[in-house]
């Protein structure tokens, strides 16, 4: 009897760590939480009380964090701090709920993205060898940090919307035989600390089939390594309504996986605060079209800055409300 009380228990753990890894992805990237906080601002549930945030999102259904790293940033509240240090904290909150991981590499100093992904002032003036070096030592370094204090991220993201590639101009994808060194260094440091872990590779416009086909065509060329394609998708910076464009997204996503046999996932979402049902549905959409990807190879969606409130923030696609609380919109993520 004793035995088999134990083999159940055994079997009960196994169960629960495996369906907690294959668990749809319901995500929020927290980077200005430790600021927010710093700053003073309070977090309230919907009956007013005060609450930690991370327990707020959890409330709603979140069981995921992205958060970003950058090299050397600076104080500034809305575009510094992610250093090493602020990101393993986090990390460690964020896993203490039972979320799981993704950690956003920018190989920046401050915001990488299409329009900019300009290098760290460190490596500002080292050759394309010493970036590769840096590229290698830099993610080795934080990931292992991680490690060291107990939390092994389930996924590692190398570059962030990188459609024009990173570390510009060495990494641009003008010159994508150099590119696909500095992805593969990137890949190379994260297995090397776990081969466990997951690497995404990130292009913005989820909804924009041709740019995809032409990044990752290139990426195959290249012998690019990597395990995800994660995909942002803003209807609104591209003056569309989700409704005009959620038929393209789907569409890309089942494409990228027939092309090249990869996992996909939604890394970055976004709509309007100020349009809470709106936003509730574009949100909603997206999670049903990434469940819709055969074999579940959609892994799941992560929402950008939900508790970044625009009074704190000046951004004005969170998911939160002047008076501190979370908005009904999110209510997507535990109703679907």
């Amino acid at each position: 009897m004793k035995n088999l009380l134990v083999l159940f228990l055994f079997s009960l753990a196994f169960t629960s760590c495996t369906s907690t890894k294959t668990a749809f992805v319901k995500g929020a990237d927290i980077g200005w939480l430790p600021q927010m906080e710093a700053t003073g601002y309070k977090f309230y549930d919907k009956d007013g009380t005060e609450k930690e945030c991370l327990q707020l999102l959890k409330d709603r259904g979140v069981n995921s964090v992205r958060l970003r790293v950058w090299v050397n940033p600076n104080e500034d509240k809305a575009s510094g701090h992610c250093s090493k240090e602020e990101t393993v904290a986090l990390a460690l909150r964020a896993q203490k709920l039972g979320m799981r991981i993704m950690i956003n590499f920018h190989y920046s100093d401050s915001w990488a993205d299409p329009a900019k992904q300009n290098k760290p002032k460190a490596w500002k003036d080292h050759s394309f060898p010493e970036l590769l070096l840096d590229v290698y030592n830099h993610t080795f370094e934080v990931i292992s940090a991680l490690k060291t204090a107990g939390v092994t991220p389930e996924w590692v993201q190398i570059g962030n919307e990188i459609p024009g590639g990173m570390l510009w101009p060495e990494g641009s994808t003008d010159n994508w035989k150099q590119l696909g060194q500095l992805l593969n260094k990137g890949y190379e440091a994260t297995k090397a600390v776990d081969k466990n872990i997951k690497v995404i590779v990130h292009v913005d416009e989820g909804n924009n089939n041709k740019k995809f086909i032409a990044f990752f065509d290139n990426a195959t060329a290249q012998e690019v390594k990597y395990d995800i394609i994660g995909l942002s998708y803003y209807p609104y910076w591209i003056k569309k309504d989700y409704s005009e464009t959620i038929a393209d997204l789907e569409f890309n996503l089942n494409d990228m996986v027939k092309r090249y046999n990869k996992d996909v996932m939604i890394v970055e979402v976004g709509g309007e605060d100020d349009k809470v049902q709106n936003t509730y549905e574009l949100l909603k959409a997206t999670i049903e079209a990434v469940k819709k990807v055969p074999n579940n190879r959609g892994l799941g969606v992560m929402y950008w800055e939900p508790q970044g409130a625009k009074s704190w923030s000046g951004y004005s696609l969170s998911a939160w409300q002047n008076d501190g609380k979370p908005s009904p919109a999110l209510d997507a993520f535990k109703e679907n």
